[in-house]
C-alpha cells in the first residue's frame, strides 16, 4: 500500500517525531511505501522512508498551520495515496496517533473563559473536533487509557474507534562493567569526582516537564550533600531562564545543560536518580526508559506512565497537588536511601516481564488493517479542509 504520514515538523529529539519515524519504518518492513509529509526536517532521513518538505510559511502557529493544511489539500489528492496517518490533529485522517492530551479538557482546566473566543482556541479546537467528533471514521491510537473518557465527554467519540497501545521503548542490555565505565567516563566529562551524586533530567520541554522544580530541589539539598550533587539536563530547549535560576540559587556550576544527545542510555547508567517533576505529561516515556536501565525515578502523578513506576516500586511518585517541599525532601532521601538498589532491581524486573516495547509494531499493524478496510469503502476527505 501507498501510505502518507503527516507531521508538522521533525526534529531528532522529539518523542512524537521518533514515534512517527519508527512506525513508518515498521510499515515499510511490512511491505508498504511510506512518505512523511512535513514542513521542516532537522536531522538524518530514515532509510527506506520518503520525506517530502513543504516549508514553514506564516508569522504565527495558526497561520503556519492553515497554510500547510491548504498545501496538503492541494497536493495529496493528486498522489493516489491509499491512506493517511497523522501525528498531529488534522482533518480527514484514516488513523491518528494521539500523543497529546484532550485540548478542550486542558483549556477548561487551565484557561479563563474568555480564551474560548480567541482565534487560537477556535483553530486548535476545530482540528481536534475533526479527529474526535462522533460520526468521523478516523481510528485513534492512544497511549493512555484515562484520556478516553475525556474525549467521549467532549465529543461523544465512539468507543470502537479507540486503540490503546503499549509503550514503545527500546530494550536495554548492559553489563556491570559497562555501567561502571559509563559512571566513570561521564563524571569525568563533567569534571566531577566519581562519588559525585548525579541527578538526571531528560526532556525537550523544560518548563512543562518541571526543570525549575528540579533545580530548586538540587539547591535545597542538605549541606554536604548539596556540594557533591550535580544536575545533568539533556534536551533541546533554551536554557537561559533556567541557567539564571540555577545561578540565583547558587548551583549554577553544578547544573549542566548538554542539549539534545543520542547517548541518553549511557547517562541513565551513570546517574543515581532520574528526576521528572512534570507539571503536565501525557505519558512520560522517559520514566520507563529509566527503569530499563535500572535507574531510580522521582516523578509526579500527572505523568501518564507514572503508574508504571508505582506498580514496579522503582522509585517515588509525588502526589497532586504538587509540593516543592515534598519534592526537595524526597530527592534528598532518594540520593542517600539504601532502598536505591531495591528500586533498581524492581525496575529491571518489571522491564523484563512487562510489554513496554511493542507500541510501534502494534501501531503499524492497526494502520495496515484500517487502510485495508478503507480500500473497500468510499474515499474519505483529505487533510486540509477548512479548520
Amino acid at each position: 500500500m501507498k501510505l502518507g504520514f503527516t507531521l508538522f515538523d521533525y526534529f531528532p529529539f522529539g518523542g512524537l517525531q521518533r514515534d512517527c519515524v519508527k512506525i513508518a519504518e515498521h510499515c515499510v518492513a511490512r511491505g508498504h511505501r511510506v512518505t512523511i509529509f512535513t514542513r521542516t526536517w532537522d536531522g538524518n532521513r530514515p532509510s527506506g522512508v520518503e520525506v517530502e518538505l513543504f516549508g514553514r510559511h506564516g508569522w504565527t502557529n495558526v497561520s503556519r498551520n492553515r497554510y500547510w493544511l491548504k498545501q496538503l489539500a492541494d497536493k495529496l489528492p493528486r498522489l493516489g495515496l491509499d491512506g493517511i496517518a497523522g501525528f498531529n490533529k488534522v482533518p480527514g485522517l484514516d488513523v491518528y496517533f494521539g500523543a497529546d492530551p484532550c485540548y478542550l479538557a486542558k483549556v477548561a482546566r487551565l484557561k479563563p473563559a474568555w480564551y474560548r473566543w480567541s482565534p487560537r482556541f477556535k483553530h486548535f479546537a476545530a482540528l481536534e473536533r475533526a479527529v474526535y467528533e462522533r460520526g468521523n471514521n478516523t481510528q485513534i491510537l492512544l497511549l493512555k487509557e484515562t484520556e478516553i473518557p475525556l474525549y467521549q465527554q467532549w465529543y461523544g467519540t465512539e468507543p470502537g474507534r479507540f486503540h490503546l497501545l503499549p509503550p514503545g521503548v527500546t530494550k536495554q542490555s548492559f553489563s556491570e562493567k559497562k555501567q561502571t565505565e559509563a559512571r566513570r567516563r561521564l563524571r569525568s566529562e563533567m569534571n566531577s569526582p566519581e562519588d559525585a551524586a548525579l541527578v538526571l533530567f531528560v526532556g525537550s520541554g523544560f518548563r512543562v516537564k518541571g526543570l525549575d522544580r528540579a533545580i530548586t530541589a538540587l539547591a535545597t539539598l542538605p549541606p554536604g550533600m548539596r556540594e557533591r550533587a550535580h544536575l545533568v539536563v539533556i534536551g533541546q530547549n533554551r536554557s537561559g531562564e533556567f541557567a539564571a535560576q540555577a545561578g540565583r540559587l547558587g548551583v549554577g556550576s553544578r547544573v549542566h545543560f548538554l542539549g539534545g544527545r543520542l547517548d541518553v542510555p549511557d547517562w541513565m547508567l551513570a546517574a543515581d536518580v532520574l528526576i521528572h517533576p512534570a507539571y503536565s505529561e501525557n505519558t512520560g516515556t522517559i520514566l520507563i526508559e529509566a527503569m530499563t536501565c535500572g535507574l531510580s525515578v522521582l516523578t509526579t502523578d500527572v505523568c501518564g506512565y507514572a503508574f508504571h513506576v508505582a506498580k514496579a516500586k522503582a522509585g517515588t511518585v509525588l502526589p497532586s497537588p504538587f509540593s516543592q517541599d515534598d519534592c526537595n525532601r524526597t530527592l534528598a532521601g532518594m540520593l542517600t536511601s539504601p532502598a536505591r538498589q531495591e528500586w533498581r532491581t524492581n525496575g529491571l524486573a518489571y522491564a523484563a516481564r512487562e510489554d513496554l516495547y511493542s507500541c510501534h509494531e502494534r501501531a503499524a499493524e492497526i494502520i495496515e488493517q484500517t487502510i485495508r478496510r478503507k480500500l473497500e469503502q468510499p474515499a474519505s476527505p483529505v487533510p486540509g479542509r477548512s479548520a
